[in-house]
C-alpha cells in the first residue's frame, strides 16, 4: 500500500509552490482572526526554514509521509511544535494540491513561452539571411514550386506562434484559485478566498468548491498544447533530417548537433533532430493517459488524480529540452544554397508558372492551361529535359499561343519573384514577413 500510495518521488517538485501557497493561507488565517498573529509568524518562519532546507538539499523526504504536503507539514511540526498543526485549518489536501499544480503550471507556461520565442528568434534570424535563397517547395514530398528558404522557415515561426497562443490561453484559464475549497464543500471558517487568490497572483477564486478540487481540464489543456508544440518540433526535425542527408544536401550540421557511427567513420548522423522527432510519443501518451484517468471519475476528488503530475512534468521537461536543442540546431546549421537552387531545376517546378502565363497572356481557362502544361511536361519527360531546356518550337508544337516571353517564366528565380501575394514567397513579401514576425513575436 505504501508503494502504490506514496507520490513523494514525483510531487516533491511542487515543494516551492506548496510552501508559497501555505504561507499565503497562514497569513489569511491570521487576517481573518482564525489563528493568532503569533502563530502565523511562527508558521511562516518555519516554512521559510523548510524552503531553505529544500533549496540547499538538506531536507529529508520520507516515503512514509506519502506526499509533499505531509512531508512539509511534518517538518513544520518538528520545527515549531503543535502550532504547525494550525496551518491546515480550513483547507484540505484536495484544494492544496489543486492550488499547487496550478501555480506550478503557470510558471511552466511562462517558461515554455520564453523557450518557444527563442526558437522563433533563431528561425527568423536564419530567414532574414535567406530571403532570396532558392529551394524547392514540396507537397507529398515531391517537388512542387520554387520557394525561398526564408519562406519555409517562416511557416514554422507562424506555427510556433500559435503554440505560444495555446499556452497563453491555457495559463489564462487555469489562473483561478481553488484554495479554500477544502475537501469539496467549502468550510465553516470565515476565510477570505479573495485574499489568498490575490496573494498568489490568481485572477479570482474558483466559483464552486467541488469544481475547485476536482477540475483537471487545465492539465489536459496544457498537455494538449504541449503535444501540438512537440508535433511541430517533430515536423521541423524530420525536415532537418532530410535536408542534412546526402540525397538532399540542403544543410550541414556541425559536430555539436550530429554524431558519428560506431562502425562507419564517414557518418554524420543528425541524432539531435531524430531524438526531437521521437519526443511527441511521450507527450501524446501523457495527454491520452490523463484523459483516460479522468473519463470515468465522479465528482469530486479521487486518488486517481494523483496520476496527473507525472505526465505534466515529463511533458515540460521534454519540451524545454527539445526547444533548447532545436534553437541551437537552427542557429548552427549551414545552408547549402547552391544545392537548394540546383534542386529547383528538377521536377518541373515552374510548370504552374507556365500554366499561369497561358491564363494571363493567352486568356485560357486555368483548367485548359493545366491540361496543356501536362502535355508539355510529358514532352520534357520523354526527352529527358527540364522545362527550361525545351525550345520555343517544341512548346508551340503543343500550343501555338506560346511566345518567347513564356520562356522567361521558367526561370526559378523569376518564379520566386512573381509570388507577390500576401503570404507569398517573393523576396519582397518575405522581407516584409520577417519584419512583421519580429514585431509580433520578439517585441513587447
Amino acid at each position: 500500500m505504501q508503494a502504490i500510495n506514496a507520490s513523494i518521488d514525483v510531487d516533491k517538485r511542487l515543494a516551492a509552490v506548496d510552501i508559497t501557497a501555505s504561507d499565503a493561507h497562514a497569513r489569511m488565517l491570521a487576517a481573518t482572526k482564525i489563528i493568532s498573529q503569533a502563530d502565523c509568524d511562527a508558521i511562516c518562519n518555519g516554512l521559510a526554514t523548510i524552503r531553505d532546507e529544500i533549496d540547499s538539499g538538506k531536507f529529508q523526504f520520507s516515503h512514509e509521509l506519502e506526499d509533499i504536503h505531509l512531508n512539509i507539514e511534518a517538518r513544520l511540526a518538528d520545527l515549531i511544535g503543535e502550532v504547525g498543526g494550525r496551518l491546515h485549518t480550513a483547507r484540505s489536501r484536495n484544494d492544496q494540491i489543486a492550488t499547487d499544480l496550478r501555480l506550478w503550471l503557470r510558471g511552466a507556461c511562462d517558461g515554455l513561452d520564453a523557450a518557444i520565442a527563442d526558437l522563433q528568434a533563431a528561425l527568423i534570424s536564419q530567414a532574414e539571411a535567406h530571403t532570396e535563397t532558392l529551394m524547392p517547395g514540396m507537397t507529398h514530398l515531391q517537388i512542387a514550386q520554387p520557394i525561398s528558404f526564408a519562406h519555409h522557415l517562416l511557416a514554422y515561426v507562424e506555427a510556433l506562434g500559435r503554440d505560444r497562443g495555446r499556452f497563453t490561453d491555457c495559463r489564462t484559464r487555469l489562473n483561478e484559485s481553488p484554495l479554500g475549497s477544502a475537501a469539496l464543500a467549502g468550510t465553516s471558517f470565515p476565510i477570505d478566498r479573495a485574499m489568498t487568490a490575490k496573494a498568489l497572483g490568481f485572477d479570482r477564486p474558483m466559483a464552486n468548491a467541488m469544481d475547485g478540487v476536482s477540475a483537471r481540464d487545465f492539465v489536459v489543456e496544457y498537455l494538449a498544447a504541449g503535444a501540438m508544440c512537440a508535433t511541430h518540433l517533430s515536423r521541423l526535425a524530420e525536415e532537418i533530417v532530410l535536408w542534412a542527408s546526402t540525397q538532399f544536401g540542403f544543410i550541414k550540421l556541425s559536430d555539436a548537433f550530429a554524431t558519428g557511427s560506431s562502425i562507419m567513420p564517414q557518418k554524420r548522423n543528425p541524432d539531435a533532430a531524430e531524438l526531437i522527432r521521437a519526443k511527441p510519443g511521450q507527450i501524446i501518451a501523457g495527454l491520452v493517459g490523463m484523459l483516460v484517468v479522468l473519463k470515468g471519475l465522479p465528482m469530486a476528488y479521487s486518488k486517481d488524480m494523483q496520476e496527473d503530475k507525472a505526465p505534466v512534468f515529463t511533458a515540460t521537461d521534454q519540451l524545454m529540452l527539445s526547444l533548447a536543442v532545436m534553437a541551437g540546431m537552427v542557429r548552427d546549421m549551414t545552408v547549402e544554397a547552391d544545392s537548394m537552387a540546383a534542386a529547383t531545376k528538377q521536377g518541373y517546378a515552374t510548370a504552374t508558372d507556365l500554366a499561369d502565363w497561358l491564363v494571363r497572356e493567352g486568356g485560357l481557362p486555368f483548367r485548359q492551361a493545366h491540361h496543356i502544361i501536362g502535355q508539355v511536361v510529358a514532352l520534357a519527360d520523354k526527352q529527358n529535359k527540364s522545362l527550361a531546356e525545351l525550345t520555343l518550337a517544341e512548346l508551340q508544337s503543343i500550343h501555338a499561343g506560346f511566345s518567347k516571353q513564356a520562356l522567361q517564366v521558367l526561370d526559378p528565380a523569376a518564379s520566386l519573384a512573381s509570388k507577390t501575394s500576401l503570404g507569398g514567397t517573393a523576396p519582397s513579401q518575405v522581407k516584409k514577413a520577417v519584419a512583421a514576425a519580429k514585431k509580433r513575436f520578439l517585441t513587447g
